[in-house]
């Protein structure tokens, strides 16, 4: 295989990898039956004039199962990380007890899971469709090339086919994603 081919086939891989840590990314801060940092860490909060994300000042814990615990580096920002969650759509409230913040999550109930499972099922396709768009811009690079004379017949179709396979990997990772979180979703 040409250098060309393996140099666009890298950058391809690389950006389908990009593609499958977001999605799991994204997969991560849907609020399933535990407590995780992840679902409070990008929340804004307006500290000493400036919108910084939570996780810049606060530390945040994981007590229980269903329980986590902020608790800003300076005390002095309690009450901005305090309205900052109450404005988020994380759907608890925030009990403050003058040093931190706790934040209790409930049981889900049977429809609001299979509502989040909906919801995971569209990030997933989005994470696909990435993938996909991706490949496309990838081939369209390779077609480019073979007609520019910088690769033979040969070369663009063993590009594609390993392309193909790229995508369809990459595409497989995003749906044993989706499919661990739509386990850890309907888990009771």
């Amino acid at each position: 295989m040409s250098e060309f081919v393996e140099l666009v086939l890298e950058d391809a891989k690389d950006r389908m990898e990009k593609a499958i840590s977001h999605s799991r990314a994204e997969f991560a801060s849907v609020r399933s039956g535990r407590a995780s940092p992840q679902f409070v860490e990008k929340l804004t909060v307006d500290a000493y004039g400036v919108e910084v994300r939570l996780i810049e000042v606060a530390s945040i814990a994981v007590p229980e199962a269903r329980q986590l615990t902020v608790t800003p580096h300076d005390p002095a920002n309690l009450e901005s990380v305090e309205k900052a969650i109450q404005n988020s759509d994380l759907g608890v409230s925030p009990s403050n007890d003058g040093r931190s913040i706790r934040l209790n999550f409930p049981a889900l109930t049977e429809e609001r899971r299979k509502e989040l499972v909906r919801l995971v099922k569209k990030m997933a396709e989005e994470g696909r469709v990435s993938i996909r768009n991706i490949r496309r811009e990838t081939r369209k690079e390779l077609e480019m090339a073979e007609k520019d004379n910088q690769l033979s017949a040969d070369e663009l179709s063993r590009g594609e086919k390993d392309l193909d396979k790229l995508t369809q990997q990459s595409e497989a990772d995003v749906d044993s994603a989706l499919a661990a979180k739509e386990e850890e979703l309907l888990e009771v």
